[in-house]
């Protein structure tokens, strides 16, 4: 009896040194001490990455804990493990967690910069990723593709992160489905921040992606909840469901110009987000593809977006369609949402020759629809006898074609706690309610890492003067800091014999009235690099200097790709005599490059050989292209051999918005008649996505040639003049409005400033009442 005992004691013993048994905390510095460490881990224990810059490093966090004892993988302070070059990080076991790292000035070797998987076999389950940070890991070359955090497994959170900044080809955060262990996979994606993400000008730059086109129809059960997605801008759709019973609740997309796109698969939940656009262009909310969808208690306050990206877009689908293209929409309903000052609501949007299955047993009910400004917000592409509409509540001057389901009401709004205009009327039956568990700025990400916006812009910094002479400007120029402006002498002159590099926010001037010059013996006067951005005011560029090349340029991008887009402004110049050799642009683009923004205006430009920009070096015919938005306003073009612009967005691929283009009161006179001029056209255009080309004057010159594609563009062409000038010549399926082409001669006053005399039938034809053509002489 007694060894019974002992032996009793002996086995309760041992059973309680097994749940006793001390839990270790192991602080390694290097990578061989981290994989050796993992060799022994058991569970419960802590590995500490100690602080400092872990350079190249690549680790695979690879053990097993239990839901009691998880295995932690931690920094020793958070924020002080930086992971920087080519580093990684791969996590594969069950309950793990990985917690206060930081990626930052690198960028991973593999396809993925933290990975829940080891391999296809062997991934994590159960695991954790919290309060970590990816910020600008980019690849240098822009269309090289990555991931930032790609989930495999079951059952695995990450939560509290902040991820922000990635520019180059590839989604921020994937959910792979790609076996069946990932599969109905029961991940919480929850109170992240995801920050500015650039727009890419190109397919590939969503934000959140959850399966793909190849399994549509698979279960993938995953929640995404109060996240705070911040300007993430990359491609039309900042969320991309491609995959089945995902739920998104009380996130907050703040002035994204996207949607929360249901791409593929079935039984979608979109419930309690907030979509605040702030009157930004191309703001969205959210569009439905597919069956059995539900949106419903959301809340939309100034979005701008057309088409794909309104407030609110119920697609038209492709009958009988594949999974994987545009699955028509049924038995979906959205209900409760509210609307406030957006401006698109669309019902079959996307109807063509194959989409032409319209939405069937749907409905759009107890809806709130409230603007101050806009009657009508809703477009109706196709047959909507497939949605019943109940119950909707409009602003007292609001209106409807659609002939049911509407009623007017008196609206008041009414700030809640948190800011948001809530409408209110006695004929709401249901109160507006922001969840209190919505996403904010504060509530998501880490408390230790600012998501203050770093961006510094031109025309911030320091005042600099340069003296007239020899490459003054180029010595100077590698002594600034980025937003520095530099003050060129009244009426100096400068030469170049050496490219000026732009590699950081730059500005330009003369501030008096005569202007300076600059010659430039190279074959660019200036060269943005990457991180770069310039703006030119008040200077004459004289290209008599130049050397007797062909393709000289004033300004150029890299020739190398740049991650970072760039902005040109240029306004009061002069460009003149730029005629040494053929084909002398103003500016010339690289593959590769992106400009958000490039404005021309008050300028002149006389005797050049090329074009004035050149904007079409993206010929792969993907919907990639090389600028966002071209603004060429008030600019006399005299004797331009080749087009004044050639802007080019190939293919019919629709989640991209651009390139947005605005021409208006220029002069173009004698343009595009260069024997080098294969386009035959004073501007070139395929694929530009918004056009408005208005109130301007064409004489002698060559036509405008226009070639319409995928996207339903919105193309303008009003009170243009045209003198002794071809017509304008559009090809393409896409529609397109042109009104009041006059071809009528100027008849310009003698001053050669292009001014209007008192009697000329152009005066006051604008479409804003101004005069056509230049509106002052600059």
């Amino acid at each position: 009896m007694r060894r019974y005992h002992l032996q009793f004691l002996s086995a309760f013993l041992c059973l309680l040194y097994s749940f006793t048994k001390p839990q270790h905390t192991h602080i390694v510095k290097n990578v061989a001490e981290f994989t050796a460490l993992l060799q022994k881990v058991q569970p419960g224990d802590s590995i500490v990455l100690a602080n400092g810059i872990w350079m190249d490093s690549e680790l695979l966090f690879e053990a097993n804990g239990t839901a009691e004892k998880p295995i932690t993988l931690i920094a020793e302070e958070k924020g002080k493990v930086i992971l920087s070059g080519a580093s990684n990080l791969r996590i594969a076991g069950d309950h793990l967690i990985v917690k206060g790292l930081v990626f930052k000035n690198g960028y991973t070797p593999t396809n993925a910069v933290i990975s829940f998987r080891k391999s296809r076999e062997q991934m994590a389950n159960y695991s954790r990723l919290t309060e970590c940070v990816i910020d600008n890991f980019n690849n240098p070359e822009r269309q090289v593709q990555d991931y930032w955090i790609t989930i495999y497994g079951k059952n695995n959170r990450i939560d509290h992160n902040h991820i922000a900044g990635k520019k180059n080809l590839g989604v921020t955060m994937i959910v792979g489905l790609d076996t069946e262990d990932s599969r109905a996979n029961n991940h919480q994606i929850d109170h992240n921040y995801f920050g500015p993400r650039p727009t890419y000008g190109n397919n590939g730059g969503e934000t959140l992606r959850i399966g793909t086109s190849h399994h549509a129809l698979e279960k993938s059960n995953t929640l995404v909840e109060s996240n705070y997605f911040d300007r993430t801008n990359g491609e039309h759709e900042i969320i991309s469901n491609k995959s089945c019973n995902n739920t998104f609740k009380y996130n907050t997309f703040f002035e994204c110009t996207g949607t929360l796109t249901m791409r593929h698969g079935n039984e979608t939940l979109v419930d309690g987000n907030v979509f605040i656009g702030n009157n930004k262009p191309s703001t969205g909310g959210i569009r439905v593809i597919n069956e059995s969808q539900t949106v419903i208690n959301n809340y939309h306050i100034g979005l701008t977006g057309y088409r794909f990206r309104g407030a609110f877009v119920m697609m038209n689908g492709v009958p009988n369609s594949p999974p994987n293209r545009y699955v028509p929409v049924i038995d979906s309903k959205v209900n409760n949402n509210t609307f406030v000052n957006c401006d698109n609501i669309l019902f079959g949007a996307g109807s063509d020759a194959e989409r032409s299955q319209a939405p069937r047993t749907s409905e759009f009910s107890e809806n709130i629809i409230y603007n101050d400004t806009k009657k009508d917000v809703f477009t109706i592409d196709d047959d909507i006898s497939g949605i019943t509409f109940n119950n909707n509540i409009l602003g007292e001057n609001s209106g409807t074609t659609i002939k049911e389901g509407f009623k007017n009401a008196k609206i008041k709004l009414v700030k809640d706690k948190n800011g948001f205009q809530i409408p209110t009327s006695n004929k709401i039956k249901t109160k507006v309610i922001i969840s209190p568990n919505i996403a904010t700025k504060e509530n998501t990400g880490v408390s230790w890492y600012s998501k203050a916006d770093n961006t510094i812009a031109l025309n911030s910094g320091s005042t600099i003067n340069v003296a007239a002479g020899i490459n003054t400007l180029f010595d100077k120029v590698k002594e600034t800091k980025a937003g520095d402006i530099i003050i060129l002498e009244d009426g100096g002159t400068y030469l170049l014999t050496k490219a000026v590099k732009i590699k950081h926010p730059l500005t330009f001037k003369t501030v008096g009235k005569e202007k300076a010059t600059i010659l430039f013996e190279r074959m660019m006067a200036f060269e943005i690099e990457n991180g770069g951005s310039l703006s030119l005011e008040n200077i004459t560029f004289d290209g008599t200097k130049s050397p007797d090349y062909a393709g000289n340029s004033v300004i150029s991008t890299s020739k190398k790709s740049m991650i970072d887009n760039y902005k040109l402004f240029i306004d009061r110049c002069e460009f003149k005599d730029m005629i040494v050799n053929h084909s002398f642009d103003v500016l010339r683009v690289s593959k590769g490059t992106f400009a958000d923004t490039i404005s021309i205006q008050n300028s002149s430009f006389k005797n050049i050989s090329g074009t004035i920009a050149a904007l079409d070096k993206e010929s792969d015919d993907i919907g990639a292209y090389n600028v966002e938005y071209f603004l060429m306003n008030n600019n006399a073009i005299t004797d331009l051999q080749g087009p004044a612009l050639r802007l080019y967005r190939g293919g019919k691929d629709e989640s991209t918005f651009g390139p947005f283009l605005e021409m208006e009161h220029n002069v173009f006179d004698h343009v595009g008649y260069g024997s080098k001029n294969k386009y035959d056209a004073t501007v070139s255009l395929y694929g530009v996505q918004e056009t408005a080309i208005k109130n301007n004057i064409f004489k002698d010159s060559k036509a405008i040639n226009m070639h319409l594609v995928v996207g339903e563009p919105i193309v303008k062409v009003l009170n243009n003049a045209l003198s002794n000038s071809e017509k304008l010549m559009v090809t393409g399926d896409q529609k397109y409005q042109v009104e009041n082409q006059w071809e009528l001669a100027p008849e310009f006053s003698k001053d050669t400033n292009y001014s209007l005399p008192s009697d000329s039938p152009l005066k006051g034809k604008g479409t804003d009442g101004k005069d056509l053509g230049l509106q002052k002489n600059e």
